[in-house]
């Protein structure tokens, strides 16, 4: 929950203006279906794809499959050919990474888009500018054939209504099959596709365990410390232990997730709670001000790092170099920490933990959302859009397979070379297989790390504890427009209230008044419809 709140604080504030525009510049397209309708819509059936045994199988309830090597002769994806034949596909999607090389000096993009038959025209935009770049689009009315839809579009259904595909007719029910990548893409993934009474997109799918609370297993092994900890007065005392101020050795650093492992011991909702019908924000929690009195407890014993309430961006540089000892951040961080400080740092090892209860016994896990956000197809032709479809399918091609390796790993000798069977990038495959294939749709995600196969046991060891604990958000899927237009920066106030509190500088009495607020400004008119369109779709 924590990373995610962010940046859907800095999206809302960007987008107010693009459904607005969208509508103006298209006539307003009709209105939207009410959404009553969504009860009626079928999800796309799921059909596991069987072609490769997982070393750590997965389960229905959300564990991912592991994958120590990779098959020595992978699956042939497409054993017709090129899959995707036709027009070239112009897409329009967002990125955390450095853009890759164009495509004619990017190799990997150049045999990607062989293998597909078409030729995939991205346009690439970083994430913080993405709002601003979707809203001008939109009000120029001259869309690319895919779009990436994150969650934070106002008037969403509408404008889906007015520009994008209804892909019911290709993709509800047994029609999916069709496509059997996307069929493999587990139900809950979908749920946030539907709009107006139809399907509007293809999901991102992501982990269902979201964040994790990465430690650093050999700082605790080298202090011979036990991470399992039993109840709140445990951890803090793993917490102190973990501290070295005369080091400038520190057990946390992000403030405001900290809080959020805190209230997952107190059994607080993940963002809202649903009890017949009805909602109550993790703000309202009558344990809330429970868990603010423990964090403030870790801030006055210093066990937080002293900048940790003044500073951005530092957090992961600090809990790779070893100035925090723990971390809650991404469940995609577990390899990318391995692979930016393990190098460098003998030993180099984390883990997850999981959250206590605060007096004692099992405590709570936050799922993460199922979908990073969703593709929608400009409507187009029936037969543009099943090649769109084609093209998407092969996109999701699942681990084991030809094409997996190729959109995961590039060309053999220029983006990767082999250990064994297991492909590892080389510098220039770094660079270039960044082109964002991850924001147009993926398979399911595998926890494999060809660098060091080992890690991939913690991790599905870690899923399986979590699973059985996790606790999901249940707005997840549905649509509140005050949500969109106004909860991201409300939000962003009532950290800033948390923070307060947590540092001593406001009273634990003051979030009272606090909470008043956020009900006035929005929140009950947030839960108002949530609790309307839960109505709608449980009649």
């Amino acid at each position: 929950m924590g990373a995610d709140v962010t940046r859907r604080t800095v999206l809302r504030g960007s987008l107010g203006a693009a459904a607005g525009l969208a509508l103006a510049a298209c006539g307003d397209g009709g209105p939207a279906v009410p959404i009553a309708d969504n009860a009626k819509v079928r999800l796309p059936d799921h059909v596991p794809y069987q072609g490769v045994k997982a070393d750590f199988p997965g389960t229905p309830e959300g564990v991912l499959n592991g994958y120590l090597h990779y098959p020595a002769s992978p699956v042939t994806a497409f054993p017709g050919g090129p899959p995707a034949a036709g027009p070239p596909i112009s897409v329009m999607a967002m990125t955390f990474n450095p853009v890759p090389p164009p495509i004619g000096r990017n190799t990997y993009w150049q045999a990607l888009n062989r293998s597909l038959g078409t030729e995939l025209r991205f346009e690439i935009t970083p994430m913080g500018d993405y709002p601003s770049k979707v809203a001008v689009i939109i009000a120029g009315g001259d869309l690319p054939d895919a779009m990436a839809v994150r969650h934070e579009i106002p008037q969403r259904p509408a404008m889906l209504n007015a520009l994008f595909e209804d892909l019911s007719e290709h993709l509800s029910g047994p029609a999916v099959r069709e496509y059997p990548y996307l069929a493999n893409i587990p139900t809950a993934h979908w749920r946030a596709t539907v709009y107006n009474g139809g399907i509007y997109g293809l999901p991102m799918p992501r982990a269902n365990v979201g964040s994790v609370m990465f430690y650093r297993a050999d700082r605790v092994r080298e202090r011979s410390l036990d991470p399992d900890v039993s109840d709140f007065r445990a951890f803090k005392q793993l917490c102190t232990d973990l501290t070295d101020s005369r080091r400038s050795r520190y057990a946390l650093g992000d403030p405001v997730p900290s809080l959020y492992f805190v209230l997952e011991m107190l059994g607080v909702p993940n963002q809202w709670q649903e009890s017949g019908g009805r909602f109550t924000s993790w703000l309202e929690h009558e344990r809330l001000p429970q868990g603010l009195d423990a964090m403030r407890q870790l801030v006055t014993a210093g066990l937080l790092h002293p900048d940790a309430f003044t500073v951005t961006g530092k957090f992961k540089d600090w809990f790779g170099s070893g100035q925090i000892a723990i971390h809650y951040d991404g469940n995609a961080g577990w390899n990318d920490f391995y692979r930016r400080y393990a190098q460098d740092t003998p030993g180099f090892a984390i883990d997850g933990m999981l959250a206590p209860g605060f007096d004692g016994g099992p405590g709570t896990h936050w799922a993460g959302l199922s979908s990073f956000a969703m593709l929608a197809f400009k409507k187009a032709p029936r037969e543009r859009i099943r090649q769109l479809l084609r093209a998407c399918n092969a996109l999701a091609a699942p681990f084991g397979t030809d094409a997996y390796k190729l959109r995961k790993y590039g060309v053999e000798g220029v983006d990767h070379t082999l250990s064994g069977t297991d492909p590892l990038l080389t510098p220039t495959g770094t660079v270039e297989t960044t082109l964002p294939t991850i924001f147009v749709t993926d398979a399911p995600i595998s926890l494999y790390f060809p660098e060091i196969p080992d890690v991939v046991r913690t991790q599905h060891d870690f899923q399986k504890r979590a699973v059985d604990v996790l606790v999901r958000n249940p707005v997840e899927g549905m649509y509140s427009e005050t949500d969109v237009t106004v909860g991201g920066p409300l939000m962003v106030r009532m950290q800033d209230e948390l923070k307060a509190v947590m540092q001593g500088r406001k009273p634990l009495s003051s979030w009272s008044d606090t909470l008043r607020t956020w009900r006035k400004e929005g929140g009950d008119r947030i839960r108002a419809e949530y609790e309307r369109y839960w109505e709608s779709i449980n009649p």
